[in-house]
């Protein structure tokens, strides 16, 4: 959960990616997708808006991605 630069609105960061852009863009639409919210995805780091940090770390351990809430 990240709030800097926001204008104090909270956004969801998955941070670390490992791979290529089109694999981020396309994780990225889904995360945004299952979420119901908009973001973006670019260097190496998804950003989902709003606190969806649950439903995001239930989806990336669900369909195997090595996820960890920090």
């Amino acid at each position: 959960l990240d709030t800097k630069k926001r204008a104090g609105k909270a956004v969801t960061l998955v941070e670390g990616f490992v791979g290529t852009d089109e694999d981020l863009q396309d994780l990225g639409k889904k995360l945004k997708n299952i979420c119901g919210t908009g973001g973006s995805a670019k260097d190496n780091e998804i950003i989902v808006q709003g606190d969806q940090r649950d439903k995001v770390l239930q989806w990336l351990q669900k369909n195997g991605y090595n996820a960890k809430r920090q």
